[in-house]
């Protein structure tokens, strides 16, 4: 009894590694474009909440509920990044923390990406400083912006458009010259081209650009067709190339979408994705949101969920379809 009881004081602080075995999707009421980063045996998680960032931190992502959490950033009302506050996204470089988020001044046409920088050990802990705006030469609409480390070099990947105005959005890639300096142009690897990616009326997409790494094989995962819609799906980019990720014809799109609504299981428009290793580093998950009903769109219905995932024989992964809410998974391998 006293055992149980302590597990669950532990459980309420996010600290119980072993409160459970099992977990259900769902994993939180709602939360759009979940994203995690693991260090020093802890998930911190973050999603779109529209006007701040908030950070969880937790021994295991089945834990979310009852993880302890809290707005760490919440920029100024009246500035050009303080409103719409889309996909933030942490990662630990270069032995500091950085959260990079998509906002804009309540104007749509105005979306930068930007960047804070925190070198606490623990980012639920210290000062989030303000490191200003991520930008291209060019300066056009981005948003959703991804950051990985290729062969020591970093690199950004974002949704944008070629233009100013609002009829496609694409991936982009640029080199970063430090975690808060684009260096260079950035160069178009991707634009809607298939119809299973120009659902949405007037303006098709691509966006939420994720890096996946397999061996020496390098993928880009990104969401296609408008959020509004439930034909919004997630389809591969694979760089084919030697070292220069910077040439687009080196990036070669799968003619099909990966993961995309089943209806069968009552899961719609999955997408907006992220990814995460098991604690014992031999299992690989995917995070991603979905509505449990068709045309809940865009809003405050959307929920993290979370399913392991395998590689085919070629290499490329394989999500399968996506898992019944309320189905009981076992939790991500100790």
């Amino acid at each position: 009894m006293q055992r149980r009881l302590l597990c669950s004081l532990l459980l309420l602080a996010g600290l119980c590694a072993h409160a459970q075995s099992t977990f259900t999707n769902p994993l939180l009421p709602s939360g759009a474009d979940p994203f995690s980063f693991y260090k020093d045996g802890y998930y911190y998680y973050t999603h779109t909440n529209g006007r701040s960032i908030e950070l969880w931190k937790t021994a295991s992502l089945a834990d979310l509920k009852t993880a302890p959490h809290k707005v760490v950033y919440t920029p100024p009302r009246d500035s050009a990044f303080g409103k719409e506050v889309w996909a933030p996204e942490i990662h630990f470089l270069r032995g500091k923390w950085y959260v990079y988020f998509a906002a804009d001044d309540g104007n749509n046409h105005n979306h930068r990406m930007y960047v804070i920088e925190n070198d606490s050990p623990d980012p639920l802990e210290g000062t989030w400083t303000f490191k200003g705006k991520v930008a291209a030469a060019t300066d056009k609409w981005a948003i959703d912006g991804n950051v990985f480390e290729y062969r020591r070099q970093l690199y950004m990947i974002w949704s944008g458009w070629e233009g100013d105005v609002n009829t496609s959005q694409n991936i982009y890639i640029a080199k970063m010259k430090n975690p808060w300096t684009i260096e260079g142009e950035r160069v178009m690897i991707s634009a809607p081209t298939h119809e299973w990616e120009k659902s949405g009326q007037k303006v098709i997409v691509n966006e939420g650009p994720q890096a996946l790494m397999n061996g020496k094989k390098l993928f880009i995962v990104f969401s296609a067709s408008g959020c509004w819609t439930d034909f919004y799906a997630l389809g591969l980019l694979t760089f084919t190339g030697g070292k220069n990720l910077l040439h687009a014809s080196a990036w070669k799109k799968t003619p099909q979408p990966l993961f995309r609504s089943s209806k069968e299981n009552g899961v719609y428009a999955p997408g907006h994705n992220s990814f995460f290793q098991s604690p014992n580093g031999k299992e690989n998950w995917i995070l991603y949101h979905a509505n449990a009903n068709p045309g809940d769109g865009c809003g405050g219905k959307r929920s993290p969920r979370m399913q392991s995932f395998t590689w085919k024989k070629d290499g490329t992964p394989d999500f399968g379809v996506p898992v019944k809410t309320g189905e009981v998974l076992a939790i991500p391998a100790k």
